[in-house]
């Protein structure tokens, strides 16, 4: 699949190959894939069950290796980068949603959405402070600053992420089912607030999901199916997905 212009690209990987298991007993979880992430989109990254969804997302986020091919974080490339290079390029340039939140439950809600600072052996700046309090007000977060998160719920602590994932300005966002967890409601209102944060805010988001209803917030819809990626589409609705992935569940 061609890519366009690197400019435009926050993340790309080129003839990607992952495969598990031994020489004479090897399974392919990923085969020939290219393919970027656009700078300031919602990408939703969908497919069933074992189609390389979400090794694609760890690959590109750097937390597993490849079998062939190169990745790109911006124009920086991580394909052999040590581990000490990648944790730290994660750590400064790298959101992560998760289904099951993955807050440290010892820490307060503003320790939880400043970690990221901590980690990288710093305070945030009065920009990324204000930035912060912009985000904390905007994610309806303000009185809970001092809850612990089981003090909160499901979509609370997911709005908790979700602010820790932008708060150091992150060049991508990877969301790893991040309504897995969550009702019907709940589900939209974190949806929509990462719709929001790439629209006003010009957050890159990556998410994958199995969900019609979750890809239908995205901008564009990459669909894998045994580890190669068959379609790229625009804006579509959940019906529009849902008969796609019907279709690709038939012809399977």
């Amino acid at each position: 699949m061609e890519i366009q212009e690197h400019s435009d690209l926050v993340a790309r990987v080129e003839s990607l190959g992952k495969s598990y298991g031994t020489a004479s007993n090897s399974v392919a979880a990923l085969r020939d894939v290219t393919i970027g992430i656009r700078r300031g989109e919602f990408t939703a990254i969908m497919g069933p069950s074992g189609s390389g969804k979400s090794t694609l997302m760890h690959i590109m986020a750097g937390l597993d290796s490849v079998t062939t091919g190169r990745v790109w974080l911006g124009d920086t490339e991580i394909t052999s980068l040590a581990d000490d290079a990648l944790t730290t390029l994660r750590r400064r340039r790298v959101g992560f949603v998760f289904q099951s939140f993955n807050l440290v439950p010892t820490l307060d809600i503003e320790g939880n959405i400043v970690l990221p600072f901590e980690l990288d052996g710093r305070r945030p700046s009065a920009a990324e402070r204000e930035w912060i309090d912009q985000l904390v007000e905007s994610l309806g977060l303000g009185a809970r600053l001092r809850h612990r998160p089981h003090e909160l719920s499901g979509g609370q602590q997911q709005r908790v992420a979700i602010a820790r994932a932008l708060a150091t300005r992150p060049d991508l966002v990877f969301a790893d089912e991040p309504t897995g967890n969550l009702d019907s409601r709940t589900s939209r209102e974190v949806l929509a607030l990462l719709a929001t944060a790439s629209r006003e805010y010009g957050q890159s988001i990556a998410m994958v999901t199995h969900d019609p209803i979750a890809a239908s917030y995205a901008d564009r819809i990459l669909f894998l199916a045994d580890g190669v990626v068959v379609r790229d589409l625009g804006k579509s609705t959940a019906e529009e997905i849902s008969g796609l992935m019907l279709g690709m569940e038939r012809a399977a």
